[in-house]
């Protein structure tokens, strides 16, 4: 198992900058992939960015170029830099997690993209 917790949500104002980090524990070296999601109100899920255990990295259409994920594998942690921030990023950010068939979830950030 592996357990994740983010952090580094809150609210900022439309143009501003947020980083988000997911601090993994437990078993790591299984994992094949990490990913970021969000969860607007009324909203499906869906994937913001991803990172797999060789370092290819997608975004979604909607944060490419404002949103650059990384990772710091001596400290087990990935983040998500997000820039030029938009009212309609506002969401729950959920980091997640796959170790072999298994997908697991943090526990999500709230961001807030308001004026």
């Amino acid at each position: 198992q592996v357990q994740l917790v983010e952090s580094g949500g809150g609210l900022v104002q439309p143009g501003g900058s947020l980083r988000l980090s997911c601090a993994a524990s437990g078993s790591m070296l299984t994992i094949k992939a990490m990913g970021w999601y969000r969860q607007a109100p009324g909203k499906e899920r869906e994937l913001v960015s991803s990172i797999t255990s060789g370092g290819s990295i997608n975004y979604a259409d909607s944060v490419k170029g404002r949103f650059t994920t990384s990772r710091d594998n001596a400290k087990n942690t990935v983040y998500l830099q997000m820039n030029s921030l938009k009212p309609e990023d506002t969401a729950v950010y959920y980091c997640n997690a796959l170790l072999g068939p298994v997908y697991y979830w943090g526990q999500g950030t709230q961001v807030t993209v308001s004026s």
